[in-house]
Formats: structure tokens, sequence, C-alpha cells
């Protein structure tokens, strides 16, 4: 009889864990987008460190991803071991360095050019800010992948033969530098304020590590606005022919250049690159730095 209750309590656990999975895969993204406007009015009405802010935020972000890869993961194969957690970890702090020397000429320039007023109340500020700092990072990336000394440099973030919430931090320095650079330049230029910033920037952190989650979700159609997991896992594939789609956060400006990817269900190939002798592999962190001004492997080394 002890068995047979045993069992039943087995039974009911794996199916209510199964319900609990299947509700996570559809709620796991509008969870995001709430805790992101929560924090978004929040930080703003109460006139929080809007810096303080956005590093909470990103902490927030790769923990909650995180658990959600442990509890429904899309590929288990996908889950970074330990080792590779303490490389991602060293890319993550030159990523993060990146980033805060790319806003010092970006702060130079905007107090000689920028204008010293915002033009648009706030409600208008945020999604207009948002549409052009989204085509300048989509206009940079889709470069990244044509050039092929920039390619050299974005490529770094290719290497990983997995996509998951802790190698989005796999990038070259200069890449940061570079990409990070061009969309604050141009959101500061376009007289943009620190608020509308500030809301934009919490948005590409979620956008950013979300669509590397190895989570398995489902957005349905929202994947025609915004980018999502099942977009950018093909872009990651060594399969040219559905490794489109350039943006990270919102889809429209590949609708608009003709590079939109989403092929519901569809598990890319293989992910990494399509000649991986090409970089050096991710925990030669100071070869991948250097590689870019070193002679190409190949004669035809181009953007794969």
């Amino acid at each position: 009889m002890l068995s047979v209750i045993v069992r039943w309590w087995i039974a009911k656990g794996v199916a209510m864990g199964g319900q609990l999975r299947a509700v996570l895969r559809h709620v796991a993204y509008p969870i995001l987008l709430i805790i992101l406007v929560s924090i978004s009015v929040a930080a703003l009405r109460w006139r929080w460190d809007l810096g303080r802010a956005s590093q909470i935020f990103l902490v927030g972000t790769i923990g909650y991803l995180t658990l959600l890869e442990w509890m429904i993961p899309y590929e288990p194969e996908w889950q970074p071991s330990a080792g590779e957690w303490g490389w991602y970890g060293v890319y993550f702090v030159l990523t993060m360095i990146g980033g805060g020397l790319s806003q010092v000429p970006v702060q130079a320039l905007v107090g000689w050019l920028a204008p010293p007023h915002p033009a648009l109340p706030l409600w208008a500020e945020i999604p207009a800010a948002m549409l052009l700092g989204s085509l300048a990072n989509y206009l940079v990336h889709r470069w990244c992948h044509t050039n092929p000394w920039l390619w050299r440099l974005h490529g770094v973030h290719h290497v990983p033969e997995k996509v998951n919430v802790a190698n989005n931090g796999v990038n070259h320095i200069v890449d940061v530098l570079l990409t990070q650079g061009v969309v604050q330049l141009s959101l500061a230029l376009a007289g943009f304020s620190a608020e509308s910033v500030f809301v934009v920037g919490l948005f590409v952190v979620a956008q950013g590590y979300f669509v590397h989650a190895n989570i398995d979700v489902r957005i349905g159609l929202l994947n025609h606005v915004f980018a999502g997991p099942e977009q950018h896992r093909l872009h990651h594939s060594v399969d040219l022919a559905e490794a489109g789609h350039y943006g990270s956060d919102l889809s429209v400006w590949d609708h608009a250049f003709g590079s939109f990817t989403w092929h519901p269900g569809r598990r890319p190939i293989v992910v990494g690159l399509q000649y991986p002798s090409d970089f050096p592999r991710t925990e030669a962190v100071i070869a991948s730095h250097l590689q870019p001004w070193r002679r190409p492997a190949r004669a035809d080394d181009a953007p794969a």
C-alpha cells in the first residue's frame, strides 16, 4: 500500500512539473518585460541612481535567465560547465570594461554636439530611442558580419559551440567598444535624455541575454516585433542559409532590410563557426584578442 502511495505522489509530482514547465515556456518572457517596466518606472519615479539600478537589473536578469536554463533548458548539452563559467566570467569582465570605455569619447562628444534639452516628452522619447538604438546596433552588427576585418573582431562571439546566457558576454573588447560606442553616440547626439537612454539600456540588456538564453520558450507572433532565442540560435548556426537575423532586440529592422529569420520549431544544425580553425578557442583569451591583427589562417578568410 505504501509503495502505491509513493508511486502516486511521484507520478503527480512529475505531472505537476510538466505543467509548470509548459506554463514557464509561455510566461517567461512576459515576466521579464514586466520586471523591466517595473524597474524603469520605480527608478524614474523615486529618482534612483540610474547607474546602480542598471547594475542591479543586469545581475537580476542573468540570475533569472540562468534559473530558467536549469528549469526549462532548450538543449541540455548547451549548459556551461564549471570551467566554461570561469572563462565566460573573464570575458564578461572585459565586456563590462569595454562598455565603460566606450562611454568616455561618447560623453566628450555629447558635451560638445548634443542639444541641451530633449525635444520630446519622455513617453515619446523612449520608443523613438529604442528604434534608433536598435537601428544603429543592427547596422553595426550586420557590418561586422560582412566586413572581413570587423568579422575578425566579432567572430570571437561566435566561437562557442553553445548558445546560453553565460556566453553572451564572450566578445572581443574592441567589438564592444565599437558597437556600444556607435549606439550610445547615436542616442546622445539625437538629443535623448538620460532617463530614456536608461530605459533603453535596460531593454537592450534584457534582450541581449534573453536571445542567448538556453531556454525552451515560445513568444509566438511577438517574434515579428522582438528578437527571441528561436531566431538568435539560427543566427549562430554554421549553415549560413539559416543564419540571418542581425537584430538582438527588435525584429523590425530585419523585416525592413530583408534579413528576418524565424522558422518555428526549427533547430540549428550546429552552432559555432563554419571554419573553427579561423579563431582561437574561447579559453585562449589573449590569443582571441590578438588574432584580428595576425595574418588570417586562410587566404580567402571572410565572414562566415
